[in-house]
């Protein structure tokens, strides 16, 4: 039923482009040519485009497994908006449903079908599967197949019987995340035939990298906010308790806020999801069970309230923001007791010794970034492979240099303190007893008359606490799970208490800052609008929200904010005109060409159908 259509055709006239990027020409080239690859690329570089476009070139039905039956309905109601013949098969969808699909399947009347891993590996669907013409197998988030990446699902390991189920049929697997060691067991455990690699740049340049202490986090996400009013978000937070207590917080501030954890019911996890993907302006506060795969791609900013657990997963989540290519922001709270208690969850869990030193490196990996003094986005890039050129002039670091002192003299100072007190207490007292506070508990165990008592009075709390973070990160000392945290010295302390060596440490700064220039940099789209061009700004936007709300789908899938912007600055006359912006095929023309140019001519939204005119008497 295919076409016979050239990739590049598809891309100008489906997907209105002109010219594939990066490496997406390449991998199609790959999937036409019959062959089997692996693809990391990273969110927002165009990945569904490697594996839909020779879906649609190629005779037969493409297969795109993909583990998120809630986010399948909106990827196909996206291509379906483009002229795509696509549908999806998962548990969500009735019965009578289900066997429509099926129906449209053995009548060739679908281009492409998203299934659930689950259901794909079902002995009926493998067989209904068998009597069609297959044109690729595309395996979204691959690296859910590794034991030892960072969202390992089990339904994921089955997926190596394709190879002999459908024999000849190329497979392509991609992903955003997967360190050398993933990519190996993607390639083994999908059953991959010396698969063509293509491993893009996992560089996202129009993305800020900002890390800081954790000192007042509802202070420091509302000084945060500041620059991203009316903007969609994600926050971060490790337990189901803070998300949903930090979106209470946020609702009470004037903001839309909507918690979301795997304990909320299903019904409501789906409304929240579908109303952060269609409405505008909407925060969105989670762990980590909301994410893969969200294709919104105007999500300004995400702040994590809690560390991750590895740069791969850092890297994943921070890259929801921006999938637009236009200006976003990340925030990373980190503190003491985020590092005790990261460490205390690997050493407690019930994963083998081997698994356990795999997630000692990762967390180290990350501690270290999170403590690095030199550009950020270049060490992040390093971790992956890369190695930039240049710093990149848009991260914390480079933008607001952190200071560094010499902290040989207070570490010797905090660790002896640590050795006097026993290496049987926590931060909290060790500190104390420095700073020579009167507590009960210091004089019960008399170390108000050590001679590490109140020496340290050069700090405060908040000091110490930094020194004392740092010290754990780069291996001085340790907390104790077994003990409720205790601190040891560990045989690294040894040269330093000796002063055989020095110590540069970084010097916190314990209150949100930021240049004016700074903050308006960061700043969402809206700000950087023209005020001559507002009016014809928010029309276009009002037109397109009005479009979604007919179409049942979100603003996005009609067309993306870049897309409206190049209508703002380029204002195109006719059809012509339009189809030559970016975004712009030609199904969406013929579906709302019309409505965006009588915008742009007369500068106004339409007036929704059953509103009066304003204009009427």
């Amino acid at each position: 039923m295919n076409a016979l259509r050239t990739p590049l055709d598809i891309l100008r006239q489906t997907y209105g482009y002109d010219a594939f990027r990066g490496q997406q020409g390449a991998v199609i080239d790959a999937a036409m040519a019959g062959r089997d690859a692996l693809v990391l690329m990273p969110t927002g570089a165009g990945k569904s485009v490697c594996y839909q476009i020779p879906m649609i070139a190629r005779p037969g039905v493409g297969i795109v497994i993909s583990p998120l039956i809630a986010l399948m309905q909106d990827q196909v109601d996206a291509l379906r908006e483009q002229g795509v013949a696509a549908d999806f098969l998962n548990s969500s969808l009735p019965p009578e449903h289900q066997r429509a699909v099926l129906e449209r399947l053995r009548e060739q009347r679908t281009q492409l079908l998203y299934i659930a891993p689950e259901r794909l590996l079902q002995p009926r669907t493998l067989e209904e599967l068998s009597t069609c013409r297959i044109a690729l197998i595309a395996i979204d988030e691959a690296h859910c197949v590794s034991q030892w990446g960072h969202d390992f699902r089990q339904d994921y390991l089955g997926l190596g019987i394709l190879a002999e189920h459908f024999p000849g049929v190329p497979r392509m697997a991609l992903t955003a995340t997967a360190d050398e060691r993933t990519r190996e067991e993607i390639v083994e455990r999908l059953h991959l035939d010396d698969p063509a690699r293509f491993v893009a740049s996992f560089d996202r340049p129009n993305i800020r990298y900002r890390v800081t202490p954790k000192l007042d986090p509802r202070r420091q996400i509302e000084h945060f906010l500041l620059s991203h009013d009316g903007e969609a978000g994600i926050i971060y937070c490790m337990s189901r308790k803070k998300v949903e207590a930090t979106a209470e917080w946020l609702t009470t501030t004037g903001r839309t806020a909507l918690p979301y954890h795997a304990g909320l019911p299903a019904e409501m996890r789906s409304a929240h999801q579908k109303r952060f993907l269609r409405d505008e302006g909407v925060i969105m506060v989670a762990t980590i069970a909301f994410g893969m795969g969200i294709d919104k791609p105007d999500v300004r900013f995400v702040v994590h309230l809690d560390l991750p657990k590895s740069i791969e997963s850092y890297y994943q989540e921070t890259g929801r923001a921006g999938r637009d290519g236009l200006p976003a922001e990340t925030l990373l709270l980190f503190g003491l007791q985020d590092v005790v208690r990261l460490r205390q969850m690997v050493d407690e869990s019930e994963s083998d010794e081997t698994r356990k030193q795999e997630e000692r490196r990762k967390l180290d990996a990350l501690l270290g970034w999170c403590e690095i003094t030199r550009c950020r986005r270049r060490a992040l890039l390093s971790y992956f492979g890369e190695q930039p050129d240049a710093d990149c002039g848009n991260c914390d670091i480079c933008l607001e240099p952190p200071e560094t002192f010499d902290a040989t003299v207070a570490a010797q100072k905090l660790l002896s303190c640590v050795f006097r007190t026993g290496q049987r207490f926590g931060a909290a007292h060790v500190i104390d007893v420095l700073r020579g506070s009167d507590t009960d508990k210091i004089s019960q165990h008399g170390h108000n008359q050590l001679s590490t008592f109140g020496i340290g009075g050069e700090l405060d709390v908040k000091g110490w606490r930094s020194v004392l973070r740092q010290l754990l990160v780069q291996g001085y000392v340790e907390a104790d799970a077994s003990r409720f945290g205790a601190l040891v010295l560990t045989p690294r302390a040894r040269p330093l208490l000796r002063g055989d060596e020095k110590l540069v440490l970084r010097r916190d700064a314990f209150a949100p800052k930021g240049t004016k220039s700074a903050r308006s940099r960061a700043g969402g789209i809206d700000r950087n609008i023209p005020e001559e061009d507002r009016s014809l700004w928010d029309a276009l936007r009002e037109c397109r929200r009005q479009l979604a709300s007919a179409a049942g789908v979100p603003p996005y899938v009609i067309f993306h904010d870049s897309t409206l912007l190049e209508m703002l600055r380029q204002r195109p006359g006719s059809r012509t005109e339009l189809l030559g912006l970016t975004g712009v095929g030609q199904a969406k023309l013929e579906r709302f060409g019309d409505a965006f140019l009588e915008v742009i001519l007369t500068g106004q939204a339409p007036v929704p159908d059953g509103d009066e005119d304003p204009g009427d008497p």
